[in-house]
């Protein structure tokens, strides 16, 4: 028994490291385009609207097949769609590479969504199954951290390698360097097994699924507030992350370069704040606690962004904290999905409530591009904050639907 529980935290960190990397992996492909594409709209005579489009398509695609990729992980197994998943994204980017006209940018998109969708049901499955309960909100914020820091290195890497070679060079060197890391994910085939089993698979917390139908399942009143929940949330954070530079020199007096910087300083604060919240959500159950108190703070602070003249040193910490205060709700955010989730369809409701991030990264661009076009950026910020303060909402509820659905059970 002892040499059993010292082995655990070897496991949980081998474990927790090949899904970070994996985790690392995916948003690392999500940003390889957008860094070079003034180099591809030169190279294959587009415009920007056109990449837009391209990128709106990856998006589509991996909202809805993230519903079809939570039924393959629980069916077949995330040690065979993580891999897989991976291996797509680099072959898509080597496509794009070799890509001779706008078409294949479609295909590209298509291709690279279809990989994208599958990571967040297959990272869930294995680290709900396989991590040691007591550090799980910890690993799922070194998931979270992980995904931040390869959308930090995407951009850096992307323009070295385009300095060094070309964008098309550069991209087909880092096709193939996804590639083979697929190869490598697909040899850790036994930390990644997830089996009915595993010791932690069917922990007594969570509902039992029973008998119920597929549509039962996916549209239980917990489920559905969870997907409004990362609706929401993804309005908030995607225009922070994307739409920072261009609106804060609209109100505050910041230059371009300097709103740029704040977004960096926004995402380091994120996800400095969500290890943090890891180790704060394994210490409580109370998760839309941490939710309510974190986002409640996150939205103020957007508000005053828009609407407050401030000190360029204030405007700074001003972004920082709320980048602090939203990263510190995820672990729980995602503690709160595991609470409404039936065991053994971890796959199935993780893939469907995080298609809403996809819905909501779809969302934010087009609403956010209304208010600048408009000449009201200020309601922009406002648009965000509300978003937030829904999220909020939505957390509450789910936590009272899943004590409610736990009585159900209960009680039969």
């Amino acid at each position: 028994m002892t040499q059993q529980a010292s082995a655990l935290p070897q496991r949980d960190v081998r474990i927790i490291g090949l899904v970070g990397a994996a985790h690392f992996a995916s948003h690392f492909f999500q940003l390889v385009l957008p860094p070079l594409f003034p180099f591809i709209r030169d190279g294959l005579g587009v415009s920007y609207t056109q990449l837009g489009v391209a990128m709106a398509v990856f998006y589509a695609v991996s909202g809805i097949g993230q519903v079809a990729a939570g039924f393959l992980v629980d069916r077949y197994g995330p040690q065979r769609i993580l891999p897989a998943g991976i291996a797509l994204f680099g072959l898509a980017t080597i496509l794009a590479g070799l890509a001779p006209a706008y078409w294949m940018l479609i295909v590209v998109a298509i291709v690279a969504g279809l990989g994208n969708c599958v990571f967040h049901p297959a990272d869930f499955s294995v680290m709900t199954a396989r991590v040691t309960p007591s550090r799980l909100a910890r690993a799922y914020s070194i998931h979270t951290v992980s995904g931040t820091l390869g959308w930090a290195a995407a951009p850096v890497t992307l323009l070295l390698l385009n300095d060094l070679l070309d964008w098309r060079m550069a991209l087909i060197v880092t096709g193939a360097a996804g590639i083979v890391f697929a190869l490598y994910v697909a040899t850790q085939h036994l930390f990644l097994r997830v089996a009915p089993h595993e010791p932690h698979a069917a922990d007594t917390t969570r509902p039992a699924q029973g008998a119920a139908s597929t549509a039962q399942l996916l549209f239980a009143a917990p489920v559905v507030l969870c997907f409004v929940y990362f609706t929401l949330l993804s309005i908030a954070q995607t225009g922070m992350q994307s739409f920072l530079p261009s609106l804060m020199p609209h109100v505050q007096a910041i230059t371009f370069a300097l709103a740029t910087t704040a977004t960096t300083v926004y995402l380091v604060a994120s996800a400095t704040g969500s290890l943090i919240g890891g180790f704060l959500a394994d210490r409580t159950s109370n998760h839309e606690r941490i939710v309510g108190g974190g986002l409640v703070g996150a939205g103020v602070l957007t508000l005053a962004l828009g609407y407050i003249p401030l000190a360029l040193a204030t405007a700074f910490a001003t972004v920082a904290v709320a980048g602090f205060l939203t990263g510190i709700t995820i672990p729980s955010r995602d503690m709160l999905v595991r609470s409404a989730t039936p065991a053994g369809s971890t796959g199935k409701i993780f893939g469907f409530v995080y298609s809403g991030l996809d819905l909501g990264a779809m969302l934010a661009p087009v609403a956010i591009g209304l208010f600048l076009d408009g000449g009201q950026a200020h309601l922009a910020f406002a648009f965000m904050a509300a978003a937030l303060i829904g999220t909020i909402t939505a957390a509450f509820l789910v936590k009272w639907g899943t004590r409610r659905a736990a009585v159900r059970v209960t009680n039969i």
